[in-house]
């Protein structure tokens, strides 16, 4: 088969990542596969593990873009992929425009994920207009059936995320070379406990919550310090100034390479997202380490805690039961052990993902 994987652009971030593992599996399997986008620092990588990219601005919130339509009519028809899949809502109206303007003979198959749970708009139904749906989770269905009725259920696939179990090793620790530099970079945290917070800083992740649960933790537990990891915008420093004055004994590290280590040497990890995500990568990530995750019993984090680590479940909001739940675990009284095996698995969608483009090609 030749697959074309069609998103913004490869700089980074969960959706990129799931791109340039399906073109790995692809490529294992002798398929030929090709991503359009705008560019960015993963193409390297994707090109050298022998997947071919094509650059196109495709992903601009501007009318400008629509200028593109022709142009990808046109690649389409000379290229004549068997299957089309489009991974983001901008790039999606393009593609469908460009996809309606072939012939019907010489369209290739129509596939989009839906990645996140978007505002309910025109604008977020384009997902609808593809030929199949892949669903990252039954939150994500749900979010479908709710709010764009009509899509036959049986061209709509839930295929969860997944992990690389071969990266997030169960009991993984880091090197002991990581560790040295790890608290020559922060000597504050040496024999400390963390609970960390991964995360981009924006108020939809929840650190306001966080930083009052780990103010009440650390009252019980001196040794115990709440870290946050993640990025931070420079039009939202603000924010993150707020978080500081709310805690100050919170430690932030900015965005880093290194999260693995952080989660696998963390007591544990937490996801207080105030609203529902499609899914949650870095909670199974977590969990695939053997770091107990507590996280608000919403969405996509709450299907996979409630099939992998049930006693981190919190009520959206429950700082109270959030601190209750966290001493308890630090103290060793949470007796029901983290799932060894999960469906969340890079294999799995892989596999579930290729068994679809083949599935639609036939």
């Amino acid at each position: 088969m030749k697959i074309v994987q069609v998103l913004p652009a490869l700089e980074g971030g969960g959706v990129e990542r799931g791109t340039l593992e399906i073109a790995r599996a692809l490529v294992a399997t002798g398929h030929e596969s090709i991503v359009i986008s705008a560019g960015g620092a993963m193409v390297a990588t994707l090109e050298g593990e022998g997947s071919r990219h094509v650059t196109m601005a495709i992903g601009e919130k501007s009318p400008m873009t629509f200028a593109l339509v022709p142009k990808l009519a046109q690649w389409l028809d000379a290229e004549r992929p068997d299957v089309m899949h489009v991974r983001s809502r901008m790039p999606g109206w393009i593609c469908w425009y460009a996809w309606k303007s072939l012939d019907r003979p010489r369209r290739p198959r129509y596939v989009a994920t839906l990645h996140g749970l978007h505002s309910v708009s025109i604008y977020s139904r384009i997902v609808t207009k593809a030929e199949h749906v892949i669903v990252v989770s039954d939150t994500a269905r749900e979010y479908l059936e709710m709010n764009f009725p009509g899509k036959d259920p049986r061209l709509v696939h839930r295929i969860h995320r997944g992990v690389d179990r071969a990266q997030y090793p169960f009991g993984f620790r880091p090197s002991h070379e990581w560790l040295t530099a790890w608290h020559a970079e922060f000597p504050s945290l040496e024999n400390k406990r963390l609970v960390t917070l991964p995360g981009r800083i924006t108020r939809l992740k929840g650190h306001l919550d966080f930083a009052d649960v780990m103010r009440a933790v650390k009252e019980e537990r001196e040794d115990v310090v709440g870290l946050v990891v993640g990025g931070v915008d420079p039009s939202h420093t603000s924010y993150r100034d707020e978080i500081a004055e709310r805690n100050p004994d919170l430690v932030f590290t900015g965005a880093r390479s290194d999260l693995r280590e952080i989660l696998a040497m963390s007591a544990a990890s937490v996801s207080f997202s105030i609203r529902p995500e499609s899914f949650g990568r870095t909670v199974v990530e977590s969990l695939s380490l053997g770091t107990p995750v507590l996280g608000y019993d919403h969405g996509g984090v709450g299907e996979i805690l409630a099939t992998v680590f049930p006693p981190g479940r919190i009520a959206l909001g429950d700082q109270t039961g959030a601190v209750e739940r966290l001493i308890a675990l630090l103290d060793g009284e949470l007796d029901e052990p983290i799932a060894a095996e999960h469906p969340f698995e890079l294999d799995t969608m892989c596999r579930q993902t290729l068994e679809l483009y083949e599935t639609v090609c036939a």
